[in-house]
C-alpha cells in the first residue's frame, strides 16, 4: 500500500538527523510566503482542508519565524531556540520557551529593532539557509539504507505524546517515550505518521494543601497559543469521520502538529455535532471509569484508522504502542472481513504488518473489558455477524479466563501482532513469562517476544550548555557521528574542571528557577509561609542534591528513605558534608495510596529539624524535568524489581553528567557499567514485599554514606566545597559516554527499523509464530 497521490503523510523537510548544533527547522515556505494566509489548505482526499492560521503579522524581513514557531522541531534545535530567546528574554522565560506565544505578545517596536540588528539577522538568515539546505529527505539514515521504502509509512498509534509543556497531552513516561520516538523518526527519515488524542482538558495541574494532599485541577487548552492546527471535512465541516458508540454516532475532529518530518494527527470528540457525554470522550488524559476508558481506547484504535482513511493516507506498517492502542488492530480485521477477507486470513494479514509494544510487566497492569461492555459500546452496527462478533472478541482471550467473558487488550495486540517487544532486556525476559501461555510453551525463552530498550532524544534533553561543551572538547561535529562508539569514548579525555564548571552553572539555574516557581505560587495561591520552605527555597547550590521526578505510584517508592527518618536526618544535616533532596511527581487522581505516598513525602518538606532540605516541586511537567535533570547532582530510582519496564528518567539525567542510583531494575541493568552510578543488588527471590523494601533501604543509606557521599566530597582541598571532586567527575563523564553511545531515541528507533518495521513493510512472515491459545 502506498500514500494515495492526492494525500500526505505530514511530512515536511527538516535538518539533518539528530545534529544538535548548528541545524534549523524545515523550510515549508519560502520567504516572500512567510506570513499566514485565509484560504484554507488542501489535505488529503474527500475534501479535507487545513484552517489557517490567524496569526499576528511579523516584519517581512523576519516573516519565517512563524513557520519555524509552528513546527515543534524548535524544541530540539538549539540554534532556533537560541533566535527566539533573543527576540525577548523575558517573555521567552515567561511564556516557559513557548514560541508561539512570544511571537504573539512581542512588542512591535522591538520588532521593528531586530528588523535593526545586524547580529540577530545574521543568526536568522542562517537558520533560514539551513532549513532550504536541508529540506531534503533523500541523505537522511532511513533513505540511505532503505531507499525502496521511504514513501511507505509507518503508522505509530499511542494513547499519549510529550512533545512541549505547552500541548499538554501527556502524563508521563509512555507519552515522553511516544514524543522521543517521533523526534528521533523525523531526525532519521523514517515515514512514520502519528495518531493520538486531543485531551483538550490536558492530564490535570497539581496543587497540594497545607498537609500535602494533592488536589487535581485542570484547565482547558487554548490551541491558539500552540502549533496545533485544526483539520475541516468536507463542506467545511469540523469532524473527518466517525465512530459508532452506545447507539449513535460520535463525530471526530482532527488536530495537526508537525514534529520536523513527522505528523500527529490527534483525535477530537469535543464538536457540537456531538452528545455531550460523547464531548468528553476527549477533555481529559486517563479520566472517568472503566467504561469511559473503553470508549476513549476505541476512539483512538477505531478512530484512528478510520481518520487515516479519510486523509488518504494507507500505511505499510502499524504500530500499536501499549495496549491502549489494540482497537486499531481489531478494526483492520473488522474491516478486512466486511470486505469479504475470511477472518482466519484477515488475521493474518493484519498480523502481518504489526508491531506491538508492550509496557507493563505486571499481569494486573494490563487493560481488561467486559464481553458485555464490549457489546454495549460498540452495537450491532460494528458487528456485520454473530459469528464475525464471536471470534473478534475471542482475539482478546486470556489463557486464564476459563469463562471466557473477558476481552484482553494485550492478548489481542499479541495475536495479531508478528512482532511483539518489552522495552528493555529485563522486561522481554518478564513479558515472555507473562505470556508464555498463550503458546504452550514451557520455557520462556521460546516464546517469540523480543525487546528494544527505551532511549531518550539526546538533542530534546541534553542541555544546551553540555553540548556547547561537547563542541568545544569533544569535537566540533560530534552530533553528526552519535552512532560512532570511539567517539562517545573521547568524553574520558573532557577537562573535569570544564564540565564540573558547566554542572555547577546548571545548578544554580535549578536552584533559581525553584525560587521563581515559589515567588509564582505565593504570588498566585499560596498562603502560609511554610510552602515556601518546603518549595525548596532554602536550599544552597554548594550541597550534595539528589533529585527524584517521577509518577508517585506505590512501587516507586518515593517514601523509601523517609522509613527511617533519624538515619536520614544524620545524612542530611551534617554541617560538614550536608544532602539536599528534590522530589516532584503527580499520582494518578485515582490513585489514592499514591497520594498517600506523595503527602508523606511533602509532611518531611516542613519538619524544621531538616532544615529545608528536603523540597517538593508542584506540577511537574517537561519544562520543570529540562531544570531537574541537569541541575541536580545524582539522580535517585528505586522501583521494585521487576516493576519498571524500562524507565527513562535516568538517562536523560546522564546524558547532562548526572549518575544514578537505582534498583537492578528497567533500563539500569544494562545501563549500569560499574563508574556511572551505582546499583542497589537485588534482594533475594523469597524476600516478602516488606523484607524487599528493608533490604533496598539499607542498601540505599549504605551506598549514601560510605561510598557516594564521600566521593561527592572529595576535593582537590580538604574541608573545601570548591574544586571539582574528581572521583565524582569520573562517573559524570561515564555517564554522558554511556547514555550518548546506548540510550538515545536515535539507537531506539533504529533498532525499531532494522528488526521490526522494515520486515512488516515488506510483508515478511518468515519465522512468525503466532499464538495457539
Amino acid at each position: 500500500m502506498k500514500i494515495k497521490k492526492t494525500s500526505t503523510t505530514g511530512k515536511s523537510k527538516s535538518r539533518k538527523p539528530e545534529q544538535p548544533s548548528g541545524q534549523s527547522l524545515p523550510a515549508e515556505q519560502s520567504t516572500d510566503q512567510a506570513q499566514s494566509t485565509d484560504q484554507a489548505q488542501p489535505i488529503g482526499e474527500g475534501g479535507v482542508t487545513a484552517d489557517p492560521r490567524h496569526l499576528p503579522e511579523l516584519p517581512a524581513r523576519i516573516g519565517r519565524l512563524w513557520e519555524f514557531a509552528t513546527n515543534v522541531s524548535w524544541t530540539w534545535d538549539r540554534d532556533a531556540r537560541a533566535v527566539f530567546r533573543a527576540m525577548d528574554i523575558t517573555l521567552w522565560r515567561s511564556s516557559r520557551h513557548n514560541p508561539v506565544k512570544l511571537l504573539q505578545q512581542i512588542r512591535d517596536e522591538r520588532l521593528g529593532a531586530l528588523v535593526d540588528d545586524g547580529e540577530f539577522l545574521e543568526r536568522y538568515d542562517a537558520l533560514c539557509r539551513t532549513a532550504d539546505r536541508e529540506g531534503s529527505n533523500d541523505s537522511t539514515w532511513f533513505v540511505t539504507h532503505y531507499p525502496d521504502l521511504s514513501e511507505d509509512p509507518v503508522a505509530y498509534f499511542c494513547a499519549e505524546f510529550a512533545l512541549h509543556e505547552s500541548i499538554p497531552i501527556y502524563s508521563g513516561g509512555l507519552g515522553v517515550l511516544a514524543g522521543d520516538h517521533l523526534k528521533a523518526a523525523s531526525d532519521l527519515g523514517v515515514p512514520l505518521v502519528a495518531v493520538g488524542l486531543m485531551y483538550g482538558r490536558g492530564y490535570f495541574d497539581q496543587t497540594l494543601r497545607l498537609d500535602g494532599w494533592q488536589e487535581d485541577g485542570d484547565q482547558p487548552l487554548d490551541p491558539t497559543t500552540t502549533p496545533l492546527q485544526r483539520l475541516r471535512g468536507a463542506k467545511g465541516h469540523r469532524w473527518l469521520t466517525w465512530i459508532y458508540s452506545s447507539g449513535r454516532r460520535v463525530y471526530i475532529g482532527v488536530w495537526r502538529v508537525r514534529v520536523g518530518r513527522v505528523t500527529l494527527y490527534l483525535l477530537d470528540t469535543d464538536i457540537e455535532e456531538n452528545d455531550p457525554q460523547d464531548r468528553e470522550l476527549s477533555h481529559n488524559l486517563y479520566a472517568g471509569g472503566v467504561d469511559h476508558r473503553l470508549r476513549q481506547e476505541g476512539l483512538l484504535g477505531i478512530g484512528g484508522v478510520r481518520v487515516l482513511d479519510a486523509l488518504g493516507i494507507e500505511p505499510r506498517a502499524w504500530h500499536a504502542n501499549e495496549g491502549h492502542a489494540t482497537f486499531m488492530l481489531v478494526e483492520r480485521v473488522r474491516r478486512l472481513t466486511k470486505a469479504g477477507v475470511p477472518f482466519d486470513e484477515a488475521v493474518s494479514q493484519v498480523r502481518t504488518n504489526s508491531v506491538f509494544t508492550t509496557h507493563t510487566p505486571v499481569s494486573a497492569g494490563h487493560d481488561v473489558f467486559s464481553h458485555e461492555q464490549m457489546r454495549d459500546w460498540t452495537g450491532e452496527e460494528f458487528w456485520e455477524k454473530l459469528e464475525e462478533r464471536d471470534r473478534l472478541l475471542g482475539l482478546g482471550l486470556h489463557p486464564d479466563d476459563k469463562e471466557e467473558t473477558q476481552f484482553h487488550m494485550t492478548a489481542a495486540a499479541i495475536r495479531l501482532s508478528s512482532r511483539v517487544n518489552g522495552v528493555s532486556e529485563r522486561h522481554g525476559h518478564v513479558s515472555r513469562e507473562i505470556w508464555k501461555g498463550l503458546w504452550d510453551k514451557e520455557a520462556p525463552a521460546e516464546v517469540p517476544i523480543g525487546h528494544v530498550t527505551n532511549g531518550v532524544h539526546l538533542s530534546t534533553w541534553m542541555n544546551n550548555d553540555v553540548m556547547g561543551l561537547l563542541d568545544e572538547h569533544l569535537a566540533p561535529d560530534w552530533g553528526y557521528r552519535v552512532d560512532d562508539p570511539e567517539m562517545w569514548a573521547g568524553m574520558r579525555n573532557v577537562p573535569s574542571e570544564a564540565l564540573w564548571g558547566i554542572h555547577q552553572r546548571l545548578k544554580l539555574d535549578l536552584i533559581d528557577f525553584m525560587r521563581e516557581e515559589a515567588r509564582r505560587r505565593w504570588r498566585d495561591h499560596w498562603t502560609e509561609a511554610s510552602h515556601l520552605v518546603g518549595a525548596g527555597t532554602l536550599m544552597s547550590p554548594f550541597p550534595l542534591t539528589i533529585g527524584f521526578a517521577r509518577r508517585f505510584a506505590t512501587y516507586k517508592r518515593a517514601d523509601l528513605l523517609f522509613r527511617d527518618t533519624d538515619r536520614l536526618l544524620t545524612l542530611l544535616a551534617d554541617e560538614r558534608r550536608p544532602v539536599q533532596l528534590i522530589f516532584a511527581g503527580k499520582a494518578h487522581p485515582r490513585d489514592e495510596e499514591g497520594k498517600r505516598v506523595l503527602q508523606r513525602v511533602y509532611e518531611h518538606t516542613r519538619d524544621p529539624r531538616f532544615e529545608g532540605r528536603i523540597a517538593f516541586l508542584e506540577d511537574y511537567g517537561l519544562h520543570m524535568a529540562h531544570g531537574l535533570v541537569a541541575g541536580v547532582d545524582l539522580w535517585l530510582n528505586l522501583p521494585r524489581v521487576p516493576l519498571e519496564a524500562s524507565g527513562t528518567s535516568g538517562m536523560k539525567a546522564a546524558l547532562n553528567g548526572v549518575p544514578q542510583l537505582a534498583t537492578t531494575d528497567g533500563w539500569w541493568e544494562e545501563g549500569f557499567a560499574g563508574d556511572n552510578g551505582w546499583i542497589i543488588p537485588t534482594a533475594p527471590t523469597n524476600a516478602s514485599e516488606a523484607e524487599a523494601d528493608q533490604h533496598d533501604m539499607e542498601h540505599v543509606f549504605r551506598l549514601l554514606e560510605e561510598e557516594i557521599v564521600p566521593v561527592f566530597y572529595d576535593r582537590p582541598r580538604r574541608g573545601s566545597w570548591q574544586g571539582a571532586p574528581p572521583g565524582w567527575v569520573e562517573h559524570m563523564k561515564r555517564s554522558i559516554e554511556v547514555a550518548g553511545r546506548r540510550f538515545t531515541a536515535r539507537r531506539q528507533v533504529q533498532d525499531y527499523v532494522r528488526d521490526y518495521y522494515v520486515p512488516a513493510l515488506r510483508s515478511d512472515t518468515e519465522g512468525d509464530d503466532p499464538p495457539v491459545r
